[in-house]
C-alpha cells in the first residue's frame, strides 16, 4: 500500500491535537488499551466528550499544559492507505521541531481558527511548508461550529489565505472547513454546512497525489560502501552498494561519478541475491560499472546526461537548532548524503523575520533562526537545487566538538 506522509501544524490551541485524535478515533485505529484509557480520562471538553488530543500530547508537560512540544509520529490506514502523521508544534521557540517533522512530509494540514483567521504563526508555518518545498497544503478551517458553519466566514479566510499562498508561491492549496471536536469534515462529510461540496479530509488525504520522482534526469546514486570481498570465488568482484535517492538506473546507463567527473557504464544492478535491469529512489542496490574507477563512500553516481551542480562554494537556507549560537568562526561538518566533509560559513547574508516574512540584515544566528547563508566546504559536493530535488539537496550541519546536529540546510545554488 501507498504511504502518505503529513504534518499538521497551527497556531496554539488551533485544535491539531484534536483533529489527530479525531482522525485516529473516527477511522478505529486506536488499540483497546489506548481506548480504555481515554475513557478514563480526567481530560475532558466542556461539552463533557472524551479530549482527543489526549491521543497525540505524549509528554508529560504537553498534557499538563495543553499543548504540543516535540513532533508526534501516528500512524493509522484504512483499505486505501497507510499514513504517517507528524503533529508538530505551534510555538515559535520550536521551529526546529517543525522543520524536522515536515522534511520528510509529503502534504500540511495548516490549521486557522475560524474565530481568528490568519494569524502570524500562519504566517510562519505556511514560510516553513514553502521553504520546505512541500508539494501539497490542505488549510483547514477549524472551529467552524463556533461561528455557527457560516460560509462567509470560511470565504473570507479562504481569502485571507491565497493572498498568503500567491506571495509564498504555495501552488497546491485545498481550502475544508471542519471542525474537529464535533467530526465534521473529518472522516465523514458535515451534516452542518451543506454549503461545501468538496471533499471530507479522509477522502483528500486518501486520493492526494504521492509524488515519485523516478525520472532519470535526477538519478542520483551516493555511494555508502565499495564492496571488495577479495576471496577466490569472488577475486574480481567490486561493486557500490548505497541507497537510490531520487531518479532510476538502468543497465547500460552511461553515468559519471561525482566530484571526479569520470563516466562510465552500469553492466549490472544487484538486489539482495538477484540481479534486475532497473532500480528506482528507495531501493538499496549494488551497482556494478563496466571501467575500474576510484570511487569511495560519499562519491555520487549521477546520469551524464543531467548532472547536478558541482561547488565547494553554496548558497543555501539554513535553520539553526542549536542553543549555542552558530560561530562563523569555527569549523564545522557538513553532511549530504554519505559525504562527511568540514565547512566553514562564510557570510550570513540575512535572516528571515519568519511572521512578517520580512529579510533582517544581521549576522548572529540563534536557536530558531532561519536565512540566507554561504557555505565553504573542504570538498566539493554535488547538489541538486533543493526545491528541484529534495533528497539531493538538503544536507545538515554537524558540531564536530559534540557531534550534535545544529542546522538543517537547504541547498540553493553555487556561487560562482
Amino acid at each position: 500500500m501507498e504511504i502518505l506522509k503529513f504534518i499538521t501544524a497551527g497556531s496554539v490551541d488551533d485544535g491539531k491535537s484534536t483533529l489527530i485524535g479525531r482522525l485516529l478515533y473516527d477511522t478505529d485505529a486506536i488499540l483497546a488499551d489506548q481506548l480504555e484509557a481515554l475513557h478514563r480520562s480526567n481530560r475532558k471538553n466542556d461539552d463533557g466528550t472524551i479530549d482527543l488530543a489526549i491521543l497525540t500530547d505524549g509528554l508529560k508537560a504537553e498534557r499538563e499544559q495543553g499543548i504540543t512540544i516535540d513532533v508526534a509520529y501516528k500512524y493509522f490506514q484504512t483499505e486505501k492507505r497507510k499514513f504517517i502523521i507528524a503533529d508538530a508544534p505551534g510555538h515559535i521557540q520550536y521551529t526546529r521541531n517543525m522543520v524536522t517533522g515536515a522534511s520528510n512530509s509529503n502534504l500540511a494540514i495548516i490549521l486557522i481558527d475560524a474565530r481568528k483567521g490568519v494569524v502570524e504563526q500562519t504566517n510562519r508555518h505556511s514560510f516553513l511548508v514553502s521553504l520546505l518545498a512541500l508539494p501539497q497544503v490542505v488549510v483547514c478551517v477549524n472551529k467552524m461550529d463556533m461561528v455557527d458553519y457560516d460560509e462567509a466566514t470560511f470565504n473570507q479566510i479562504v481569502g485571507q489565505y491565497k493572498v498568503l499562498a500567491s506571495k509564498l508561491n504555495l501552488q497546491n492549496v485545498t481550502y475544508i472547513p471542519v471542525s474537529a471536536l464535533k467530526g465534521d469534515n473529518i472522516v465523514n462529510q458535515s451534516a452542518n454546512m451543506t454549503w461545501y461540496n468538496g471533499k471530507n479530509l479522509l477522502e483528500h488525504l486518501e486520493t492526494a497525489e504521492i509524488p515519485v520522482d523516478d525520472s532519470a534526469a535526477h538519478a542520483r546514486f551516493p555511494v555508502q560502501w565499495v564492496v571488495r570481498p577479495q576471496t577466490e570465488e569472488l577475486h574480481d568482484y567490486r561493486g557500490y552498494a548505497g541507497r537510490i535517492s531520487s531518479g532510476n538506473f538502468k543497465v547500460n546507463d552511461k553515468v559519471t561519478v561525482l566530484p571526479s567527473g569520470f563516466s562510465s557504464t552500469i553492466t549490472k544492478i544487484e538486489l539482495l541475491d538477484k540481479e534486475f535491469d532497473e532500480a528506482v529512489a528507495g531501493q538499496s542496490v549494488t551497482i556494478h560499472l563496466q571501467d575500474e574507477i576510484d570511487i569511495s563512500r560519499g562519491d555520487v553516481l549521477v546520469n551524464s546526461s543531467a548532472k547536478p551542480e558541482v561547488s565547494q562554494l553554496i548558497e543555501a537556507d539554513l535553520c539553526w537548532m542549536d542553543t549555542r549560537a552558530l560561530d562563523t568562526s569555527l569549523t564545522y561538518l557538513i553532511q549530504h548524503n554519505s559525504k562527511v566533509t568540514r565547512c566553514r560559513i562564510q557570510e550570513v547574508l540575512y535572516k528571515f523575520n519568519i511572521n512578517t516574512l520580512d529579510k533582517v540584515y544581521e549576522e548572529e544566528f540563534k536557536l530558531n533562526d532561519i536565512g540566507r547563508i554561504i557555505i565553504k566546504t573542504a570538498d566539493a559536493l554535488a547538489f541538486d537545487v533543493y526545491q528541484n530535488n529534495k533528497a539531493n539537496g538538503g544536507a545538515i550541519i554537524i558540531d564536530s566538538r559534540t557531534n550534535v546536529t545544529v542546522g538543517a540546510l537547504m541547498l540553493r545554488a553555487a556561487v560562482e
